[in-house]
């Protein structure tokens, strides 16, 4: 044995997330080389004799490399890494003559190979050609200071400061469905009927709490400046004014909120200062996750019969979120944001569109 081979073995004996099966193989040639024998290796190592004198032999055979777990019988491989390559090529850089993307069966029948095949290959390299996700890049020409500026108010807050992340989930339709809703059952679930009746809509006004997570809400008909201006001062109303502290609003910049009369507004509350989003980027404004979740939890599913019935529903739930309220953790930094979207023009300059 090698002063090198030794070093190895006694590392592998060391280290704590060495396999437990080559630490023992370790102990055992080591053991050997000290000039043990098999039956007082076997003893003390608490193995067999044929253990022992395998993994001696193998040392002896292939040095440390016969100390490693031989390939295991099995069928020999059908799929050779050629196809494997071609249908990751295939389903990368073409699609087909008769489709937009390609389906199991479609890349099988050009492959020459099984449709299991595919759905393996396809899922050992993350492939899911069936689905597709949109997104839009800003054209703002200060995208990158709104970005800093408002993920700063998110991860770095002034001091003595709220922050409200401000918008509204308008046009939403209070729907009736035409038969009544049959119940989930066993291996049954829950069905409504694909057809509705729409009973008219209400727009969701929301503030977003950015530390507390709790939302200042108000339904109105109507999306216009009057009733936005209505909903600050119900902002102004709900937020206790303390000196020197600033209330910080985050919105997006739809025209309802660059109205000379919310400019009016703001002017006279000069403890509010408003930070807007770049354009197409309204991802930015916390409060649309809110908006995602008392549309998949309360909206989308229920049954209304009036507008009244849907702002009550928003209501309840806006009350039941406040009881125990909890922020949402923005995690992603001014600079990764920026990355992201730097790969994304990257990409879409050289797609070839």
């Amino acid at each position: 044995m090698t002063d090198d081979e030794r070093a190895k073995l006694e590392a592998w004996v060391r280290r704590p997330k060495t396999a437990q099966r080559l630490a023992l193989r370790s102990r055992i040639v080591l053991a050997a080389a000290d000039g043990l024998g098999n039956t007082a290796i076997a003893a003390d190592l608490r193995v067999c004799l044929p253990t022992v004198g395998k993994w001696r032999q193998g040392f002896l055979d292939r040095r440390l490399e016969g100390l490693a777990d031989e390939p295991r019988p099995g069928p020999p491989r059908t799929v050779t890494d050629a196809q494997v390559e071609e249908v990751v090529t295939r389903t990368l850089e073409s699609k087909p003559a008769d489709a937009t993307h390609w389906s199991t069966r479609g890349m099988a029948k050009a492959a020459g190979l099984s449709q299991t095949a595919v759905s393996r290959i396809w899922r050992a390299f993350g492939l899911k050609p069936h689905l597709a996700e949109s997104f839009k890049l800003s054209g703002d020409p200060f995208f990158v200071e709104k970005v800093r500026d408002v993920v700063g108010l998110y991860l770095s807050p002034p001091d003595r400061a709220v922050v409200l992340c401000v918008d509204e989930k308008s046009g939403t339709q209070a729907l009736d469905r035409t038969q009544p809703v049959l119940p989930m059952a066993p291996v049954q679930p829950e069905r409504g009927t694909h057809d509705y009746v729409r009973h008219g809509t209400t727009s969701l006004f929301a503030a977003l709490g950015v530390a507390t997570g709790k939302v200042i809400g108000a339904c109105h008909r109507r999306h216009r400046q009057q009733e936005f201006v209505a909903f600050l001062g119900a902002i102004d109303a709900a937020v206790p004014a303390e000196e020197g502290v600033a209330v910080h609003l985050v919105m997006d910049n739809d025209a309802t909120h660059k109205t000379a009369a919310v400019k009016r507004w703001l002017l006279g509350h000069p403890r509010f200062v408003v930070h807007y989003t770049p354009t197409s980027a309204s991802w930015l404004n916390q409060v649309e996750r809110f908006f995602a979740e008392i549309t998949e939890k309360r909206i989308r599913r229920g049954v209304f019969k009036s507008v009244e019935a849907l702002e009550a529903a928003i209501g309840s739930y806006l009350a039941a979120h406040n009881a125990n309220p909890k922020p949402f953790k923005w995690t992603a930094t001014a600079d990764l944001i920026l990355r992201r979207v730097e790969d994304v023009c990257k990409r879409t300059h050289n797609s070839g569109h």
